[in-house]
């Protein structure tokens, strides 16, 4: 008896590499349509947080800006002139502006004079 094994058949239309078995959601052909929209919002409608913060940082002590519904463009150009303002540096992480040292007060002060409703939090 002569055994007749079949080759699969491929689909002539698409390649072989192109062939989805299983896709999870947010991985596919519209990766923009699972993005999610960032809403500018004008600096006087924004409610900011300012708080001077330790933890995480082996004791340095970093003022955390929080609170802004904003683009990423606009969040890293008002650090760059926050950090000249201050005369230190710092970083944009998860919308939220980290400068270092204790610039609480100094920082209160420029925000409201760009329009922006801040207040300090925290003890």
């Amino acid at each position: 008896m002569a055994s007749s094994k079949s080759k699969p058949q491929t689909n002539q239309s698409q390649p072989a590499t192109e062939r989805i078995i299983y896709q999870e959601f947010g991985h596919g052909s519209k990766p923009a349509a699972f993005e999610r929209g960032a809403e500018e919002l004008p600096p006087n409608q924004q409610n900011l947080r300012l708080q001077a913060s330790r933890k995480g940082r082996k004791g340095k002590t970093v003022t955390v800006i929080s609170g802004f519904q904003c683009k990423d463009e606009t969040l890293t150009q008002l650090l760059k002139q926050l950090k000249s303002q201050c005369g230190s540096g710092g970083t944009v992480k998860d919308n939220t502006l980290e400068i270092q040292g204790d610039h609480t007060q100094k920082l209160l002060q420029i925000l409201t004079q760009l329009g922006y409703k801040a207040k300090i939090s925290g003890g």
